[in-house]
C-alpha cells in the first residue's frame, strides 16, 4: 500500500493510504429517514394537503431534494476539508424531526483534534461557503418559478423574514416588486432560503459551531467574551422580535454545546493571510444570511 504525507505544523508523518469509506449503515438509515420526513414536510411547503390527496406526496421532493443537497454539501466541506489535512471525521449523520422543515439539519463528528489555527478557520468555513453556494443556486432557481401575485390574493401562512443576500437574489430574479404585491415562493425557493437561514445558524460565533472555530482561529482568547455578547444579542433579538426561536437556540447552544473552544495541537502559530481571508469571508456570508426575525405567522 502506498503512503501519504500528511502535514502537521510543521512536522510530516506518513500514515497509510486511506481508502474511500464507503457510507456506513446507521448515516444511510437516518438520510433515508431524513428524506422521508422532509418531503412529507415538503408538501406542505408545495401547498399540497396531503390528507386531501395523499397521492401528490412527490409534490416534496422540490422542497426536500434540495434542501438536503444544501445540508450534505454543507457538511461534505466540512468532511473533505478535515481529509485534506488528516483530521478524522465522521460522514455526515442527518437528523430526522417532526418540526417545521422535517429536521435538524445535519452533523459531522471529529474523531480527531485540529492541527493548527489554519486548519480550524479552512474546517470551519469550508461548510457554510459550500452550503451558501447551493443555496444561491436553489433560490435563483426558484425565485424564477415563484409567483407574484397581489397581497389581497395571498392565502394565509408563514411569512418569512429577508436576509440580505435573498433580497438582492429576488430582486435580480424578479425585478422590481410593484406596491401591494407579494412574491409566492415555489418550494425550491423556500429550501434556498432556508439554506442561508442554516448557514446563518451555523456561522453564529459561539462555542464550537462553525462560527464559533472561525472566531477562536481569528481572535483566540477573546472568542468566549465574543460568544457571550452574542448570546447575549439572541435573548435580545427573542425579546425585540418576540420570536421564541431565539431562545430556544440559545439555550440549546449553552447547554449542550458551550461557550469554550479547545485549543488545536498548536495554539501559538498565528493564523496567516490566508486564513484570515477565508474567516472574514466566512463571517461576511453571515451578515449577508441573517435575518433577526425569521419566521412569522406560524413558527
Amino acid at each position: 500500500m502506498r503512503d501519504e504525507f500528511w502535514r502537521i505544523g510543521e512536522e510530516y508523518t506518513t500514515r497509510p493510504a486511506r481508502k474511500v469509506p464507503v457510507l456506513p449503515r446507521t448515516n444511510l438509515l437516518l438520510l433515508c429517514a431524513t428524506i422521508v420526513t422532509t418531503t412529507i414536510v415538503g408538501t406542505f411547503w408545495a401547498g399540497v394537503d396531503l390528507t386531501a390527496h395523499p397521492l401528490q406526496i412527490y409534490r416534496g421532493f422540490l422542497f426536500s431534494l434540495p434542501l438536503l443537497t444544501i445540508l450534505g454539501v454543507h457538511e461534505m466541506g466540512h468532511y473533505l476539508t478535515s481529509r485534506r489535512w488528516g483530521v478524522r471525521a465522521t460522514l455526515p449523520y442527518f437528523i430526522p424531526a417532526p418540526s417545521l422543515i422535517g429536521t435538524f439539519g445535519a452533523v459531522i463528528k471529529m474523531k480527531s483534534p485540529m492541527p493548527n489555527k489554519r486548519a480550524l478557520v479552512e474546517i470551519g468555513a469550508a461548510g457554510p461557503i459550500a452550503g451558501f453556494v447551493v443555496a444561491v443556486i436553489a433560490s435563483i432557481i426558484g425565485l424564477k418559478m415563484s409567483e407574484v401575485v397581489p397581497v389581497s390574493e395571498v392565502k394565509a401562512g408563514i411569512s418569512l423574514g429577508e436576509p440580505l443576500i435573498f433580497s438582492i437574489i429576488c430582486r435580480v430574479a424578479l425585478g422590481q416588486l410593484h406596491s401591494g404585491y407579494q412574491v409566492v415562493l415555489h418550494p425550491i425557493a423556500s429550501a434556498g432560503w432556508l439554506g442561508f437561514f442554516v448557514t446563518a445558524l451555523n456561522l453564529l460565533p459561539i462555542g464550537q459551531l462553525d462560527g464559533g472555530h472561525i472566531t477562536y482561529a481569528l481572535f483566540g482568547r477573546k472568542h468566549i467574551l465574543i460568544g457571550r455578547l452574542t448570546l447575549l444579542a439572541l435573548l435580545a433579538l427573542g425579546i425585540a422580535s418576540r420570536w421564541l426561536g431565539w431562545f430556544v437556540f440559545a439555550v440549546f447552544v449553552r447547554l449542550l454545546l458551550g461557550m469554550k473552544h479547545p485549543p488545536p495541537v498548536d495554539p501559538y502559530t498565528p493564523l496567516d493571510e490566508r486564513g484570515r481571508k477565508i474567516g472574514w469571508f466566512a463571517l461576511l456570508l453571515f451578515v449577508l444570511s441573517f435575518t433577526p426575525l425569521p419566521f412569522r405567522g406560524g413558527f
